[in-house]
Order: C-alpha cells, then structure tokens, then sequence
C-alpha cells in the first residue's frame, strides 16, 4: 500500500503537536482515527521515541511507554515544578507510591480491568497511603533493603519520607488556615495529577480518574512488563496482613 506524501505530512503533523505538547484536540483525533495510514504513521513516529498514542473523549494523547508510570517530565522537572527545594529522588519515590495507592483504590487493589468507584476523597486516600506505609513499616531494614532490590524501589526512603512528614499530627485538631504536612503531600500530588489529566477535582476534596487515566490503566500500567511487580507487591503485602488478622481472630475465637 502506497502512502501518500500528504497523509506522511497530515502524520507528521499530528505527531508534531503531540510530541510538543502531549495532546491534541478533536480534529487531530479525527483525522488520526479516520485514515489507517495516517493513525499508523503518527503510530510509527510515537513507536521511535519510545512512545505510544491513545485517545480519550475528545483529545488524542502521546504517552511515553516509562516503567511504573506514564509521566511526560523528567525526576528533575517533576521536583522542580512540584515539589518543595531541595527534593531527592526520595521524594519522587513517595510521589509515585501515592498515585499507586490511588489507582488502587480505584481499582479494587489491581483485580478488576474497571474502576469500582467513581471518586475518592483526599482523607480517605491518605489513610489508605497511612496503611501501606505502616505495612511496610512492619519489615525489618534489612528485609526492605532487599526488597528494594528487587523491585529497583527504595522502599525504606519512602517510609523515612513518610514518617518526615509528620511534624503536625494528623490527629490534630485544624486551626483556621494550617495545613496538615501529610495532606499538604496529597495536595501536591493531586496537583500534578490534574495537570497532566490523569486526575479531576469533582468536589471540595473528592477526584475522580479521568477517561486517559483508565485507558493507561487498562493498557499498560497493570502489566508486569511497566510496572515491575510493585503492584503485586504492595498488594500482596495487604492481602497477606488481612489473612494474618482472620486467622488470628478465627484463633481467638476457638479458645
């Protein structure tokens, strides 16, 4: 099959505006899901750059194929646009640990291809953060560091980041005006969340996945291959404390 020289250009085009800007609007989308030749050109261009497309709603969108997750910047601009001076990759770690607990809840812990809910409240996802943190808090120093090698995730830094953070109780009583440190954290995740599309603010507290975020979801971010066994991990590790709890109340019961 012949490609024309104008379908290479209409290509080229759409994956300019892609590559400059992450997404492009209805017409692109169009144009893009219409012709065969051209979708499979801007497919080729995104593939070279180790990137692939999808569309949501009305917008067509060039994800990079990142393991763990789909971000468009660099550690260094995600801290530099986000996080406070002086951040580490520490930092990033726990950044990432937090958009993997909000997909979760979500996602009924990775089992399902589909969400089981529809939003998430700020308090509700920090206590679910609070519980895995506090479930890995139950490892040894020795047993994190060697789960940090084999999930190339420092997960004795995102304690430490974690418990850094709390310099102002989260059982404390609100002033007019203070701001929680753990859920100041969640602010600034919720922030490059919507920014980059992946979240949106649906009330006061509450955010909802947005339809690019479930694609990714369902495409890629579940898959082994991108995300390195964390998710089963950090699952796992949940699953087996709630056995634990049964089996020490089915124990208790029977003395």
């Amino acid at each position: 099959m012949q490609v024309e020289e104008a379908e290479v250009m209409k290509a080229f085009r759409i994956y300019a505006l892609l590559s400059r800007e992450g997404s492009a609007g209805k017409e692109a989308m169009q144009e893009y899901e219409a012709d065969d030749r051209v979708r499979g050109l801007v497919d080729q261009f995104a593939a070279e750059v180790e990137c692939v497309t999808l569309s949501a709603g009305d917008r067509l969108y060039m994800i990079p194929l990142a393991r763990l997750s789909p971000f468009h910047m660099s550690n260094d601009a995600l801290k530099k646009t986000y996080l406070r001076g002086g951040a580490v990759n520490a930092d990033l770690y726990l950044m990432y640990a937090a958009v993997i607990v909000l997909i979760g809840a979500f996602y009924d812990s990775y089992q399902t291809i589909e969400p089981t809910r529809n939003f998430l409240d700020m308090e509700e996802w920090l206590e679910l953060v609070r519980v895995r943190m506090d479930a890995l808090r139950e490892h040894s120093a020795e047993e994190l560091r060697e789960l940090s090698q084999e999930y190339s995730y420092h997960w004795a830094a995102v304690v430490e980041k974690w418990d850094a953070l709390d310099d102002v109780k989260e059982t404390a009583k609100r002033q007019s005006g203070q701001t929680l440190s753990r859920l100041s954290f969640l602010d600034t995740v919720k922030r490059f969340l919507i920014d980059q599309e992946l979240a949106a603010q649906v009330g006061p507290q509450e955010l909802e996945l947005t339809e690019k975020a479930k694609i990714i979801v369902q495409r890629y971010f579940m898959e082994l291959e991108y995300n390195r066994g964390i998710l089963d991990f950090l699952y796992r590790m949940n699953k087996e404390k709630s056995q634990q709890q049964e089996e020490a109340g089915a124990d208790a019961g029977h003395s």
